[in-house]
């Protein structure tokens, strides 16, 4: 369903000869973006070095970093990781740049509390996806306990779902997958259900194939779009030739 609709949107924009964004009201522009790391394999300080590096050569202003293990069972990566983790690439950022991370559905709703004051306490802004993705009482019991934003629903394709989690609500903001949720209409309507309640949408986007060309167009066009694209920061191979001219970040933003 999402190959047939983004490309239906595709076309509609070639016939008419405007970007989707256009079609949908808004403007090409730079939309600044988050240097996303995927990696759990990673030594701390090595991440924290790389992550300071790419804050100069790319203009990053924000960061995403993973922490707890893949739908960990409260476990860490290794022992002490996490801990050891965020005050490093705070440290190493700076304190003009935000910092955000991903749980990846690591944790029970105590030891994603638990974790949480750790982050609030060294400047986190997001917590992505800290409960198991499925279990959205416990994902809202985090976001009532904590002041950072708690973020979550990439893996969500079931309109009726959405409902449930914005109305609770379970997370501060929203991000659905262009790809998962089954294109750029049903994409638009969980971003439409959540500005009605007052929430922000930020599209989850991962990798470099074209969910990243699809969320950008969306993040340009809806009202009540988050402060950044999420823009990996991994050398994907796979995606390479996928669409041109690549995306690059540059000052920290990517363009339309």
């Amino acid at each position: 369903l999402a190959g047939v609709d983004t490309a239906l949107w595709d076309l509609r924009g070639r016939i008419e000869g405007k970007g989707v964004c256009e079609l949908l009201g808004g403007s090409p522009r730079p939309i600044a973006a988050y240097g996303s790391s995927m990696r759990r394999d990673i030594a701390p300080a090595d991440e924290a070095a790389r992550l300071a590096r790419l804050r100069d050569e790319k203009g990053f202003t924000a960061f995403k970093i993973r922490v707890g293990k893949t739908a960990g069972h409260d476990e860490d990566q290794w022992p002490g990781r996490t801990d050891e983790l965020v005050p490093a690439v705070r440290k190493a950022i700076g304190d003009d740049v935000n910092l955000l991370v991903d749980g990846n559905s690591c944790y029970t709703a105590s030891k994603a509390i638990e974790v949480g004051r750790m982050l609030e306490q060294n400047r986190v802004i997001h917590f992505e996806e800290p409960c198991p993705y499925w279990e959205l009482e416990w994902t809202a019991e985090v976001t009532t306990a904590l002041d950072l934003d708690v973020t979550g629903g990439e893996q969500d394709n079931d309109l009726a779902q959405w409902r449930r989690m914005i109305k609770m609500p379970a997370v501060d903001i929203v991000q659905p997958d262009v790809c998962y949720v089954g294109g750029l209409t049903r994409a638009l309507r969980v971003a439409k259900m959540a500005e009605e309640a007052g929430m922000k949408c930020v599209p989850h986007s991962a990798n470099h194939s074209l969910v990243m060309i699809f969320s950008l167009h969306m993040l340009g066009a809806i009202p009540n779009a988050g402060d950044y694209l999420e823009f990996s920061i991994e050398d994907q191979k796979s995606h390479r030739g996928a669409y041109a001219p690549a995306l690059e970040a540059v000052d920290g933003c990517v363009q339309i």
